[in-house]
């Protein structure tokens, strides 16, 4: 009998939302609003974490990974996060080393290591791949937390294999206001009053 059959959804009650701040700011700036983010169209992190332990029904522990190499911190944004209790990682390194990326891989890796525990992964980056495959094959739950267009592509392939994916605006709620998206609508859930 192999582990999957034994336990299919290994947990401890214990969800990882493991967060790569970089690749979230950065698709937010880039990629749907093409510019900086104002303060209210930035994610609500409270938010986040309370839909993490949402997700299963489990507790959920927030790490929230910042590239430090520069030798600043936002010490204000990282004395919010610490206030709704996330756990602020800022690492540095050489400038060649993608520095939140390594200690994210690492991070999952370890977690592979422990006998359970879920994970949610708030990235759009394929560097995880192997990692979530990993996962995957020791029949953990394990979720996306993304905007859904964005993603890649071989990190969406894994839902046959029960990949979750969570969009952090319409799913989440995260957000003060709504981004500017093109979204596709599921017919039974088109209004066309929202276009009128």
């Amino acid at each position: 009998m192999t582990i999957n059959e034994q336990n299919p959804h290994k947990d401890n009650g214990m969800t990882y939302l493991v967060i790569d701040g970089e690749n979230i700011d950065a698709t937010l700036g880039l990629s749907v609003l093409d510019r900086r983010p104002n303060p209210e169209e930035r994610p609500r992190w409270d938010r986040v974490l309370e839909a993490a332990g949402e997700q299963w029904g489990e507790e959920a522990k927030g790490l929230f990974f910042l590239n430090a190499s520069s030798g600043f911190l936002p010490m204000g944004f990282v004395q919010a996060l610490t206030a709704m209790d996330y756990s602020v990682i800022p690492l540095s390194g050489p400038e060649d080393v993608k520095v939140v990326d390594v200690g994210l891989q690492r991070t999952m890796e370890a977690i592979c290591q422990l006998e359970s525990g879920s994970v949610i992964l708030a990235s759009h980056d394929v560097d995880f791949l192997p990692q979530v495959e990993e996962l995957l094959d020791q029949g953990r739950r394990v979720a996306i937390m993304c905007f859904r267009e964005f993603l890649s592509s071989q990190l969406q392939d894994l839902q046959e294999r029960g990949l979750e994916i969570i969009d952090l605006e319409y799913d989440v709620k995260a957000f003060q206001v709504t981004l500017p998206r093109l979204r596709i609508i599921d017919i039974d859930e088109f209004d066309p009053f929202e276009f009128l």
